[in-house]
Order: structure tokens, then C-alpha cells, then sequence
């Protein structure tokens, strides 16, 4: 049956899965008439006989219902009617319901379209899995036609973290600005054209290794603002400073081989371990185990209710006295 239902919160990537599926099953011709969009609130009597009439000329008819409201909540009538038209929808009719919500298992109406459609979640990339994200980086790049060195792919990460809409804009503004270029965009075009990764929590891991916790401090409360929860930024900072401590302890013991570098220090790709390498160059890695110390007494005494803002301040104050800032 050609029924789907994709769910979660990376809105972008859901409605480009959309829009590929239509392009794939309506003909071009005929999409003005076709291609049906409806949202939440114009109810499931008007999705449901739109879904049930047959296409005009060529091609398939897509019917896409989003922000659909009935996989959380469902009245007994509206399942007797969901079931009757799922019973009798065409072949020719695409039907696509999608949600921001997580499904409520216990409905009937989930059930029903679980047992009966294609269902794709489609979660945000977390912030501390640096790995996905420069994948996801180097794949938009690609349908872009853009190349990116490994520095100015890591330079977008910490620019735009996992807003994957952000990102598509970005490497569009990139396309438009650099006019097809022949060779792989570098780190420093990156950071003159996007400014904006200063407000990352990358950026609080960067600031704080180059013993800069003033810098952090001010991004912090820039993310703050953004309301931006604080242990999320915590985890973030506590998985890039963790990487590299493990990168430069592995250094100082001689281990030369990023394979084993990359296995140890559960890095996906042993070709960060080059970039990181030079990132901790000069660190000691007593000042990296020292602010990792700092961020996790900062994690136990943020889950401990103390004020974010009181607490980032001590914190960042610690590790100030401690490399001698």
C-alpha cells in the first residue's frame, strides 16, 4: 500500500523525503494537479477523500497530510473512518502523513498505520556525534557539486551543529559565493563567509583548550539566550575535550598508527585523527584532564539544580585559575 509515515523532529530532512517521493511518482506535467498539501488542522474528512480520487492524467497522485494530529490522539469514529478509506486507497495515490511527535503506541489509529505504511523516523543528529554530522556535511556538500577540504568540513560542523536546515543554506550561500569552485573550499573561506561559529558548543570546547574561559563564557551566554540547555552544551564540550585528551595522551605514548589512535579514542573516522593531532599541539594534557575535571563537576552540579548561569561562572573561573588565566 502506498502509505507512509515519517516522524521526528528534523523537520528538513522529512520534508525533503517528501518532496523526493513526489518527484519520483507525479508526473511533472500534471503536479499542479497532482500534488495535494494539507496541514494538521484541515481534518482528516478532507485528507482522506482527497487521498481516495484518482489522479488527473499521468502519473500518480501524492497527498501529503502534515503535521498530522492522528497518531496522537483519535477519536473511536475517526478510526472506523481512517480504516474504511485505507481499505479503499488506489495504487495510484501516494498518501504521506507526517509528525514532529513520537507516535502514541497505545492508539488504534498507530497501530493500524504501522501495520499498513512505510514508516521512517527522522531524529536530529545529536551534537556530541561529530562523526554523523561531518558525514551529513560532506553528503549535502555533494548534492551541492561543492568540495570541502576535512578542516572546512569540521569548520561547518561547529558553525551549524545538527540544524540541518541551517546547513542546506549555508552550503547554498557557499554555491552562490564561490561560483563553481575548481578546487575544495578550505577552512578560512568557511569562516569568512559564516561567521556564526562562534555560537556553538564546539566553540566552548575550542575556547577552553586554548585556555581562553572568558571567550567560552561569552558563548555560553549567547547559547544560554537561545535557551540552549545547559547540560546539552555540557555533554557536547565534555565529548570534544574527552577526545582530545585521549588523542594527546595516546600522542605522548608514541602511538603512531590513527588506526589505533581512532580505535582507542572512539573516533568513527581515523582521518580526524590527523586534525586533531594539530589541534592539541602544544596542549598539555594536564590542562585538557583538568577542564575535563572542571566540566563534569559542572555537569553534577548543574543535575544538582544549582543556577546554570552561577554555575558555568564558577566553572569557568576554575579553569581560568587553573592554567594561570
Amino acid at each position: 500500500m502506498p502509505l507512509y509515515y515519517f516522524w521526528g523532529e528534523d523537520d528538513y530532512r522529512m520534508q525533503r523525503a517528501v518532496q523526493a517521493l513526489g518527484q519520483r511518482v507525479v508526473h511533472p506535467q500534471w503536479a499542479a494537479f497532482n500534488q495535494d498539501h494539507y496541514r494538521g488542522s484541515e481534518g482528516m474528512t478532507t485528507v482522506l477523500n482527497q487521498a481516495l480520487s484518482p489522479p488527473f492524467g499521468q502519473g500518480a497522485r501524492l497527498v501529503w497530510w502534515q503535521d498530522t494530529p492522528i497518531t496522537q490522539r483519535c477519536s473511536p469514529e475517526q478510526l472506523a473512518e481512517l480504516e474504511r478509506a485505507l481499505a479503499h486507497l488506489p495504487p495510484t495515490t501516494h498518501l504521506v502523513l507526517t509528525s514532529s511527535h513520537k507516535p502514541d503506541g497505545r492508539l488504534g489509529s498507530t497501530k493500524l498505520i504501522k501495520q499498513l505504511a512505510t514508516v521512517q523516523e527522522f531524529p536530529p543528529i545529536p551534537p556530541w556525534d561529530p562523526e554523523a554530522l561531518a558525514e551529513q556535511v560532506q553528503d549535502l556538500a555533494r548534492e551541492q557539486g561543492l568540495q570541502l577540504t576535512p578542516a572546512a568540513v569540521e569548520a561547518l560542523v561547529a558553525a551549524v551543529g545538527s540544524d540541518t536546515r541551517r546547513l542546506q543554506m549555508e552550503l547554498e550561500k557557499l554555491s552562490l559565493w564561490l561560483d563553481q569552485p575548481t578546487s575544495a573550499i578550505d577552512q578560512e573561506q568557511i569562516q569568512a563567509l559564516i561567521p556564526a561559529s562562534q555560537g556553538s558548543a564546539l566553540a566552548v570546547a575550542a575556547a577552553l583548550k586554548d585556555g581562553d574561559p572568558q571567550a567560552a563564557l561569552g558563548i555560553v551566554a549567547r547559547l544560554l539566550a537561545a535557551h540552549e540547555p545547559s547540560l546539552k552544551i555540557v555533554a557536547v564540550v565534555v565529548g570534544q575535550v574527552r577526545t582530545w585528551l585521549w588523542v594527546k595522551l595516546l600522542s605522548e605514548a608514541k602511538v603512531k598508527d590513527p588506526q589505533t589512535i581512532a580505535q582507542q579514542a572512539e573516533i568513527s573516522n581515523p582521518k580526524r585523527v590527523y586534525f586533531l593531532q594539530k589541534e592539541v599541539a602544544g596542549i598539555p594534557s594536564q590542562l585538557l584532564l583538568g577542564i575535563l575535571r572542571q566540566l563534569l563537576q559542572l555537569e553534577w552540579d548543574l543535575k544538582r539544580g544549582r543556577p546554570e548561569w552561577e554555575a558555568w561562572q564558577v566553572a569557568c573561573l576554575q579553569m581560568a585559575l587553573g592554567s594561570g588565566h
